[in-house]
């Protein structure tokens, strides 16, 4: 009866460490799968068209051509090379011009404008350096002594008390484009010596990819 005994810690380590090790390789998997079925929706309709094009052709590599890999394949290829040059023409003058004839046409429409406005600025903000106004710092949520996570958007002076305040976005673990807005006194923010990628990478991965060493600056002592 105690030979049994002695193996259960021993199978319980096991499959603890089993889970711990499959955890972080199905989130990869399921970020990639999530990529990967977007780069193929985006893809597909130009693929299809191109292989029938080939395949009309070439009928000898119509089977090779028309299976589900290939297919696959060249729609990923497609929507790659399509993203690749939206970033090009972005950074020229002609893409620059059909960007704002777009934005023009979003700004007609209230709501569309408004998602799109308030997207364009958050990744904006995050694609900023340490040392501009957007920075990481900790603050009181929901109450405390909890602290979280937050990315300051920019700070204002409040008009009826003269407070200088902040605008901070709290990203929820996983899914940072979820969160929430709080306004904060300036002097009640924690800074911390780290970069927004330091933190959306933290954020996306629960708290598993963090710095070794985190460093903060307490709020100035009022007086």
């Amino acid at each position: 009866m105690s030979e049994p005994k002695q193996f259960t810690p021993h199978i319980q380590r096991n499959l603890i460490a089993g889970v711990l090790t499959i955890i972080p390789i199905l989130v990869v998997w399921i970020v990639l799968d999530f990529v990967f079925a977007f780069l193929f929706s985006v893809g597909s309709p130009v693929g299809r068209a191109l292989i029938r094009v080939i395949a009309d052709r070439m009928p000898e590599a119509a089977p090779f051509l028309t299976s589900d890999i290939f297919e696959w394949l060249m729609a990923v290829i497609l929507a790659l090379l399509l993203i690749y040059g939206i970033g090009a023409a972005a950074s020229r003058v002609i893409g620059l011009k059909l960007i704002g004839m777009f934005e023009a046409l979003v700004a007609k429409i209230p709501f569309v404008q408004a998602i799109y406005s308030g997207s364009k600025k958050l990744v904006g903000a995050l694609r900023q350096k340490q040392g501009n106004v957007s920075r990481v710092v900790l603050i009181d949520f929901p109450s405390a002594p909890t602290k979280a996570v937050g990315l300051v958007m920019r700070t204002f002076t409040d008009a009826g008390t003269g407070q200088e305040t902040a605008m901070v976005y709290v990203p929820t673990a996983f899914n940072p484009t979820a969160g929430f807005l709080e306004f904060v006194p300036v002097a009640n923010l924690t800074n911390l010596d780290m970069s927004m990628d330091q933190a959306m990478a933290m954020i996306v991965s629960g708290g598993a990819v963090s710095p070794d060493r985190i460093s903060s600056q307490p709020p100035p002592t009022p007086y």
